[in-house]
């Protein structure tokens, strides 16, 4: 089993609390302030489109794809996560998605260096925070790297929230560290097909990004209080 090489990277704290709200998820930083996830500054964007879907399928159908969706991207974060800290131990986990972490595993050994896993992180310049799966060295660049399961294939157009939401970790990994990252590395794990893979540059998403998170700031002060 290859063995993954990590080299931490000082941010000056070890974690950030979070309050899960009306309106989503509320990261308190160091900074005394406290920030909305970008998670929750991305579902505007999709937010119409899944009240549709909602209404077409039935509130209890909607609610028993999501809870299934959101247990198996759990599990997959979190054994992809053990395999890359060099723990993974295959008794844990049923036969389903240990079949994933195989299915992955040929762009997880592309990764060679880690600095950092399931990193708490924020932005006074964006004014938004979140946990980023990976920081690391992803084909030799320095990389962001997120990882997504999908019941079917996805093509680019149809996930352009994921490189939103990586930009925003990679400007606020620069802003916490120092350290400039504009790879970034979406990984996906799709149910009965082969993993996906995009690569995407920072600055190509950065203004769809500002404009996203401009578009949550007037949600927010139009909101009934």
């Amino acid at each position: 089993m290859k063995q993954f090489i990590h080299e931490k990277i000082e941010l000056g704290y070890d974690d950030l609390d979070a309050d899960t709200t009306d309106t989503g998820r509320i990261y308190k930083a160091p900074d005394g302030n406290r920030y909305p996830s970008i998670t929750t500054v991305l579902s505007l964007l999709s937010r119409d489109a899944i009240r549709a879907w909602r209404k077409r399928v039935g509130e209890a159908e909607a609610n028993l794809i999501s809870r299934r969706a959101s247990t198996r991207g759990t599990k997959v974060h979190e054994i992809v996560e053990q395999y890359l800290d060099n723990e993974y131990d295959a008794t844990k986990w049923t036969p389903d998605i240990i079949a994933s972490l195989e299915n992955l595993k040929p762009y997880l050994h592309r990764i060679d260096k880690i600095y950092e896993q399931e990193c708490p992180l924020y932005s006074q310049h964006l004014g938004v925070a979140g946990r980023v799966d990976c920081v690391g060295i992803f084909d030799g660049v320095p990389s962001i790297i997120d990882f997504k399961t999908s019941k079917r294939i996805k093509t680019k157009d149809k996930i352009t929230n994921y490189f939103m939401q990586e930009a925003a970790y990679a400007i606020m990994w620069e802003e916490r560290t120092g350290m400039p990252i504009v790879n970034l590395v979406t990984i996906m794990d799709v149910d009965n097909e082969q993993p996906l893979l995009f690569k995407e540059h920072r600055d190509n998403w950065t203004d769809d990004l500002f404009k996203a998170i401009e578009a949550y700031r007037r949600e927010i002060r139009t909101s009934p209080a």
